[in-house]
């Protein structure tokens, strides 16, 4: 039985970053690291969005990047320069192209194909098993997400941001080809928070997704029957083509998923509570994450220690209270705030990098009772 001294299971972001991270660095230059994924990363199977001020470490993978985006609803609707912030995209076809032969190229990492079916943690070591074999690793490093595990804590309500985008190419020009649709909530709400989002990379080609901030998934139809209508009624009668297509589900809760976390067995990524609670988004904070984890290893410090509280969590906490009990109010929400504050403050909101005094401009953009509420729920 092959036996490795880190075992990192799933190569998407938070997989590969951390093989690539492990790999270049000398200090793990006698470690032994299998990379376990039950794809070949072949596929452009989803898509990843971020925000950062100037130059970034992944800029050579950007496939489209915009400094302006749109908020709109009913009757509101706003175009807003993001500066100092670059709304950015990458593919994911081009992140594995980029990555996985990288990590193929380190002497130490061994990459192998297989679908995990049981991880084991023992006295000494920890068990893996895939479909065809087993392995065993000092550590381990996990990407797989049970969505089960938060749900079986009440405290902690859990929605999903849900969508299905199209990837089109219309005949005519008519995408505002500088200019990302952020959320756009003229969409009929049905008793949720569901909007559409928008990524155009040129006049006649974008990415269309309808996406919900909401308990329960849709139908598939339902998804396309939204697109379709949006289609028609924002940008004519064109005729277009659907390029290719993507699903996605993204846990938003505050459950701390860190508490599973042993000295052995270490959960990444969304299965690691990366994904920002109230957004959804993952990639940015994973690649901040992963160098954090990489010098917590060379510190010889406890995995299970490998945890940081934050005052956002209290903001994302009482957000996700409100849209689990009234998911209705979020359209109005995310209007207040975009309505009555720079675009480019949410932004540094949302990815946790404001002061207090920042941060009490935002909280008081939307209606305050809502908050109070939920945060009279929460203290007592």
């Amino acid at each position: 039985m092959p036996k490795y001294d880190y075992i990192i299971i799933g190569a998407g972001a938070a997989g590969l970053l951390l093989a690539d991270a492990l790999g270049k660095d000398d200090f793990f230059a006698s470690k032994s690291i299998l990379v376990l994924d039950k794809d070949d990363k072949s596929k452009n199977d989803r898509t990843w969005c971020f925000w950062e001020r100037g130059k970034g470490p992944f800029d050579d993978l950007i496939h489209k990047s915009w400094d302006n985006i749109y908020v709109g609803g009913q009757q509101f609707q706003k175009s807003t320069s993001i500066a100092p912030y670059t709304y950015k995209m990458i593919r994911g076809i081009d992140f594995y192209n980029h990555f996985l032969p990288k990590v193929k190229t380190y002497p130490n990492i061994t990459w192998v194909q297989g679908e995990v079916q049981h991880i084991k943690e023992q006295e000494n070591q920890v068990l893996v098993t895939t479909s065809s074999q087993k392995f065993t690793g000092q550590t381990v490093f996990s990407s797989l997400y049970d969505a089960s595990i938060p749900l079986k804590k009440s405290k902690f309500p859990v929605l999903q941001q849900h969508f299905v985008g199209w990837h089109i190419k219309t005949e005519q020009s008519v995408f505002k080809s500088k200019e990302v649709t952020f959320m756009d909530f003229s969409v009929p709400q049905k008793g949720n928070t569901r909007f559409m989002y928008v990524l155009p990379f040129s006049e006649t080609e974008a990415l269309v997704e309808y996406t919900l901030f909401s308990e329960h998934l849709l139908e598939k139809s339902e998804y396309e029957e939204a697109i379709k209508t949006y289609v028609s009624e924002n940008y004519g009668n064109t005729k277009y083509s659907i390029e290719e297509t993507e699903f996605g589900s993204i846990p938003m809760t505050c459950y701390p998923f860190h508490q599973h976390n042993t000295d052995k067995v270490f959960h990444i990524g969304i299965a690691g509570g990366w994904a920002k609670p109230s957004t959804g988004y993952t990639f940015y904070n994973t690649s901040r994450q992963v160098p954090k984890l990489v010098e917590h290893l060379k510190a010889g410090k406890r995995l299970s220690e490998f945890h940081q509280k934050s005052r956002f969590l209290f903001y994302d906490t009482l957000l996700l209270d409100i849209l689990y009990e009234n998911n209705h109010l979020g359209h109005e929400i995310f209007e207040s705030m975009f309505k009555r504050r720079k675009a480019s403050l949410i932004l540094k909101f949302l990815e946790n990098e404001t002061n207090l005094w920042e941060e009490l401009k935002i909280v008081t953009a939307p209606k305050p009772m809502p908050f109070i509420k939920a945060l009279f729920k929460r203290m007592f």
